[in-house]
């Protein structure tokens, strides 16, 4: 039996043949404007060219920019009914307060903040009713509101009044969906509203999403169950993706990284993934992606819910390179997938560094007569140049002076060539061109819990089990097999500002799910 890993990126949908933990083959196809025929693309041809049987993929996990893409592009969002519980302590600061004037006028600025919450250790904040949430109910029903966000102070401590109000809206709004932000984000209450605003506003696009991934399997007669990356490393079941898109944000660089770890045996390393417009740089640590611990920022949005820790530049395959008063620039921008038209070596008339790469003789794709009178000053600035920005991203992820392996993966990374500043080692290792999809083949399903306890009333032995059978849990309902289910993440940060012998606690746990 196989199973397929695909990564659609914004450049190329990549594809990869998967035989237990063996590689068997990899195929890059250009990404198409609707994802699933992108998708038919490059399984067709794996399939195809391995003379494989549909009847014989068991899985296959599917890695999308998709969502990340339309949320930092304003494009292909609903409005949303945003219900806070936190009233009055909280309408100082109203909802969506940094969202771009664009960005509320397409969410709409359709927001109730009612009564409730809870204080940090579980105390009621404000007097919760049932009367006022039916109220609310109503208002949304008659608005024809389908999109619904629910988040309530404190509720990772205690997510019981997110729970009874989303049941009473619910029910007077029996089609909609709704997102409560203790399933979402962390402890801070505007970083945690706003990514549940933000996964709402993608509810439409989801469906069609999943939709679109599920009928390209089944125009290539394959039954088997199909997995959606999240950006941690671990995997959740297509259905569960519907209710949560934000979880996905990320997830391209964070299966590259995965994927990199595996090819190259490292699991503590830098990866550099190169692809056709942009290069990520980050970290794993033990083999999973180190995660950020600062606020992380979507489309001019702050959020706090799980992100690995990267830094991303305007450099890639298809990047643009322009000389001006002698000084040659890189990027930002990229010809993207429309590299095989308008790039020298396929016959267009732009300067990328993919023709760089060609004419120094450092690849050989395309067609490389068209690039053999490109002027060699400009090459040699071009490497450099090159070089430099590489190295300067190598520099940002590090924690430490001491040089560390380097893994380069991604179809651009035959943009680099020799040692790197800051590298004890350079590795480019087979298949490392299809890093992403194999990323995706290979991963786990996941859960985590991070919450407040008190020691002084539940005790530590009992808060810290309780988080590892909470994150336990959330592993199992991604799809996520019990005995093979390990705590890998166990964190427990003291707060001394707070009384109680309160003590944050983030658990994370991850299964095999074949």
């Amino acid at each position: 039996m196989f199973r397929i890993g695909v990564d659609v990126g914004g450049t190329n949908t990549d594809a990869v043949l998967m035989s237990g933990r063996d590689v068997v083959d990899g195929y890059k196809s250009a990404t198409t404007e609707e994802p699933g025929l992108g998708i038919i693309n490059a399984v067709s041809k794996i399939l195809e060219k391995n003379k494989t049987n549909s009847k014989d993929i068991e899985s296959v996990m599917i890695g999308t920019t998709q969502f990340t893409n339309a949320f930092v592009e304003n494009k292909r969002l609903e409005q949303v009914a945003i219900v806070r519980l936190g009233y009055p302590a909280t309408v100082s600061v109203p909802p969506c307060i940094d969202f771009s004037n664009n960005l509320r006028k397409i969410i709409g600025e359709n927001f109730w903040i009612v009564s409730g919450g809870y204080e940090f250790d579980g105390r009621f904040l404000g007097d919760w009713s049932s009367q006022e949430i039916e109220k609310v109910a109503k208002e949304i029903k008659q608005k024809k509101l389908k999109y619904i966000s629910i988040s309530c102070v404190f509720s990772p401590i205690n997510e019981k009044q997110e729970i009874e109000t989303a049941k009473i809206i619910q029910k007077h709004n029996p089609d909609s969906i709704i997102t409560m932000s203790h399933l979402i984000g962390r402890v801070g209450f505007i970083e945690r509203e706003n990514a549940t605003i933000m996964n709402s506003s993608l509810g439409r696009l989801a469906d069609k999403v999943i939709t679109s991934f599920k009928d390209a399997l089944k125009q290539l007669n394959i039954n088997s169950p199909f997995y959606v990356s999240q950006n941690d490393g671990t995997l959740m079941s297509a259905d569960i993706v519907k209710n949560y898109p934000v979880l996905t944000f990320a997830s391209g660089p964070t299966n590259s990284m995965r994927g990199a770890g595996f090819l190259s045996k490292k699991t503590n390393a830098i990866v550099v993934d190169i692809g056709g417009t942009t290069t990520d740089f980050g970290v794993i640590k033990e083999g999973f992606p180190r995660e950020s611990s600062i606020p992380v920022d979507i489309g001019g949005v702050r959020t706090n819910f799980r992100m690995p820790d990267l830094v991303s530049i305007g450099l890639g395959g298809g990047s643009i390179v322009r000389e001006i008063d002698g000084f040659v620039s890189i990027g930002p921008d990229s010809v993207g997938f429309k590299l095989d038209k308008e790039s020298l070596i396929f016959g267009g008339s732009t300067i990328t560094t993919s023709d760089i790469t060609i004419a120094a003789g450092d690849a050989d794709f395309g067609n490389k007569n068209l690039v053999v009178n490109l002027n060699q000053d400009l090459i040699n600035k071009s490497k450099i140049e090159i070089k430099r920005m590489i190295e300067e991203g190598i520099d940002r992820v590090k924690l430490n002076k001491e040089d560390v392996p380097v893994i380069l993966v991604g179809g651009g990374s035959i943009l680099v060539q020799g040692s790197l500043k800051g590298a004890s080692e350079v590795l480019i290792p087979e298949h490392s061109d299809v890093a992403n999809a194999i990323g995706a083949s290979l991963a786990q399903a996941g859960g985590e819990i991070d919450k407040i306890y008190s020691y002084s009333e539940m005790g530590r032995e009992q808060s810290i089990e309780n988080a590892k059978n909470d994150a336990i849990k959330r592993a199992l309902q991604a799809g996520a097999i019990e005995e093979t289910i390990n705590i890998i993440e166990l964190e427990e940060i003291p707060l001394s500002y707070l009384p109680s012998g309160s003590v944050r606690i983030h658990a994370k746990a991850v299964g095999d799910i074949f």
